[in-house]
Order: C-alpha cells, then sequence, then structure tokens
C-alpha cells in the first residue's frame, strides 16, 4: 500500500479502478466492479472517497480541436531566464502568468538547457505572435525561447501509470 497526499491509503484495488477510471470516466462502476471484484456500489464509494482525498484531482472533458471547427496551433516552447541575486522572485512570477493563462496548455519548470517548457494553444500563428510578444520578448528576465510547432498530435493525455 502507499500513502495518498494527505495520509490515506491508496491500495491495489483503488489503483486498478483509477487505471480504469482515468481513461474513461463515463465507464459505469458496474463496468469497473467486474473487472476488480467488487459492486458497483463499492466501485462508488471508493471513488468517492478518492475524489474526497485529492487522488482524483479533477474530471475533464477532452475536446476534440477538429469538432471545434477552427484551427488551433499547438507549440512547445523552451524557455530560458536569466540568473538573478533572487532568481525565485521572477521564476514565481512567471509561473503565476502561465498558470492564470488560458492559451497555456501545460508548464513545466525543467532541468537541463532550458527553464521551462511552455506548451502553448493558439487559435493562429498571428495569435501565438501576440502571445510571444506579450509574455515572452517584454519579459526582460528571458533570456532565449525557441518555438517548436507542432506538425501532428501523435499523443495527447495526462494519465498516470498505476501499478
Amino acid at each position: 500500500m502507499r500513502l495518498s497526499r494527505i495520509g490515506q491509503h491508496v491500495d491495489q484495488i483503488d489503483r486498478k479502478i483509477l487505471g480504469f477510471f482515468q481513461h474513461d470516466t463515463r465507464r459505469i462502476a458496474e463496468s469497473i466492479g467486474a473487472e476488480v471484484g467488487l459492486s458497483a456500489a463499492a466501485v462508488q464509494r471508493r471513488l468517492k472517497r478518492l475524489r474526497n482525498e485529492g487522488v482524483i484531482a479533477a474530471e475533464i472533458a477532452v475536446l476534440d480541436k477538429n469538432a471545434m471547427g477552427e484551427s488551433i496551433v499547438t507549440c512547445i516552447v523552451t524557455l530560458s531566464m536569466a540568473s538573478a541575486p533572487a532568481p525565485g522572485e521572477h521564476l514565481d512570477r512567471f509561473r503565476r502568468q502561465m498558470v492564470d493563462h488560458p492559451m497555456v496548455q501545460q508548464c513545466y519548470h525543467v532541468t537541463g538547457s532550458s527553464d521551462f517548457i511552455v506548451i502553448v494553444i493558439a487559435k493562429s500563428m498571428e495569435a501565438y505572435g501576440t502571445f510571444v510578444r506579450r509574455w515572452f520578448e517584454s519579459n526582460p528576465h528571458v533570456t532565449r525561447y525557441d518555438t517548436h510547432v507542432a506538425l501532428e498530435r501523435v499523443k495527447v493525455g495526462l494519465a498516470l501509470p498505476v501499478d
């Protein structure tokens, strides 16, 4: 058994339930129960507990960009920031800006030759250009950024290994 963030146990059955649930939250508890050897009610109780404990952080809808009838550009940006006597302040400010921006789908503070990797979703290259000028080029702490435009979505997901 492993402990969740708040100290409750996440056992092997919870992990099996989460494995099915994270790939399809619409799957009925009866179907999951048949896979893990529990009743539908027992699966529902466990899912409720896992939600309450914060193990299930969110249940979201994944939209098909083609069905939305709009062109969507996915840009993967590697970004470097200048070192400063107190670097935490400008890094924290940048993190908050990225968290709050609706075009930023993901943002990672990373090791290596860059400081951040930012996944930006834009309606057009012009919209991405506006974003870059506002959030990267006008930021005095950003020393370099490189943009990689996705040609194809091969795999997109947030599933975690539960075994």
